[in-house]
């Protein structure tokens, strides 16, 4: 089974209508798969009106968990925690921040309060995660995601280092904006293993880890 937590549609960045990432998802044995386009306060309601109205048809006629849900890209470090709540207040089921990866200008000051705000679930593409970024991560249940999106990766294995040391739970996401970006098993095991996780930890993030935040969420995996 697959479980991508962040993916985006041409309602942002991406060049595939919502309907279109769930078609994509299901002929690629997706499990799960949360549309997160990138939002801010301005664009958040309107974006996941659609997303929810497209994911919950779909999964009535597809054996697949759709999640509707937002990214907070670039939204300032003082205000997420404003615009995660208007997001959950108008139907997201999954809130990620676009952390402080290393290949954009992300305000310092993202990561941290990511990990401090109660309506954030995944802190995505992180950068130079710290040990107090981490720790929060661990203590609050927000997850760290180990991210399969080229130059987002470019950070992984001092993701991962960081984040063991703290106790932190992870995700292999795609953050896929086209159909190549799309995982499989074996892509996604590779993407763990190359950010240094051993077997045991590849299976709780590929596998353990999913099936938690979906039960967080309210979804049944069985």
């Amino acid at each position: 089974m697959v479980y991508d937590f962040h993916t985006h549609s041409f309602l942002s960045d991406g060049v595939l209508s919502p309907v279109e990432v769930l078609r994509h998802a299901v002929v690629y044995g997706y499990r799960a798969i949360a549309i997160t386009d990138h939002v801010g306060p301005g664009n958040c309601a309107q974006v996941l009106a659609q997303v929810i109205e497209e994911c919950e048809f779909c999964a009535r006629h597809w054996n697949i968990i759709a999640i509707p849900g937002v990214e907070l890209t670039h939204v300032p470090s003082p205000g997420i925690a404003e615009v995660a709540r208007f997001a959950r207040e108008h139907g997201a089921k999954i809130v990620v921040v676009h952390g402080e990866t290393i290949v954009e200008p992300v305000e310092p000051g993202t990561n941290l309060a990511a990990v401090t705000c109660g309506d954030v679930d995944i802190l995505a593409h992180p950068g130079l995660l710290t040990a107090e970024v981490a720790a929060t991560a661990a203590t609050n249940g927000v997850f760290i995601e180990i991210s399969g999106r080229k130059g987002h990766c470019y950070t992984n294995g001092h993701v991962a280092r960081v984040g063991r040391e703290a106790g932190v739970r992870f995700l292999v996401d795609s953050d896929s904006h086209e159909p190549k970006d799309f995982l499989t098993p074996s892509f996604a095991a590779k993407v763990a293993q190359g950010a240094g996780l051993d077997a045991a930890e590849v299976a709780r993030t590929l596998e353990e880890n999913p099936r938690h935040l979906l039960a967080k969420l309210g979804y049944q995996t069985a």
